[in-house]
């Protein structure tokens, strides 16, 4: 089966896209659901969230053969301590109690599914894990990366697959 050349398994409402349906990306989630969020800077005093994958993805155990993809996008849920309800749950998704099996599974299986010298894309935010402790769960090495946002919690790291087929 031919795929694009891009994944994201855990695209949520695609927020980072300057085109949120660039066909080049096949987006995934676990999930689809969309929400109405109280937001002061909005005219209305809320916006709507829509978190609509082409396909219904678990980032633990994705359906494609090995070597499938040039890109692979992962970023996972970060946060353990938000309620089921606020709106960063919502927005942004939550990790379970098995966390930390569910981060290795997840680089595990976007490893496999990235082509050799294929390049994964990594983004994570400190609000509950520290990137330290989630960089123990692969053991990959990420190239190069790069903190942003207004506290510096946020990282980008980018990964490059080796030549094993």
């Amino acid at each position: 089966m031919s795929y694009p050349p891009v994944l994201d398994p855990c695209s949520g409402s695609r927020m980072f896209y300057f085109d949120k349906s660039d066909e080049r990306v096949l987006f995934g989630d676990i999930r689809r659901e969309s929400f109405s969020l109280k937001d002061k800077s909005s005219k209305t005093g809320s916006r709507n969230l829509f978190i609509n994958p082409d396909e219904i993805l678990d980032f633990t155990a994705l359906p494609f053969a090995e070597d499938s993809f040039h890109l692979v996008v992962f970023d996972p849920p970060h946060l353990i301590n938000n309620g089921a309800s606020g709106w960063l749950a919502k927005k942004y998704g939550k990790l379970g109690k098995e966390w930390s099996k569910d981060i290795t599974a997840g680089f595990s299986e976007c490893f496999r599914v990235l082509k050799p010298y294929g390049t994964l894309i990594f983004k994570w935010n400190e609000q509950d894990i520290k990137v330290s402790e989630i960089l123990k769960l692969t053991d990959q090495k990420p190239v190069f990366g790069n903190r942003c946002g207004k506290t510096s919690k946020s990282h980008w790291l980018v990964f490059m697959k080796g030549p094993e087929a």
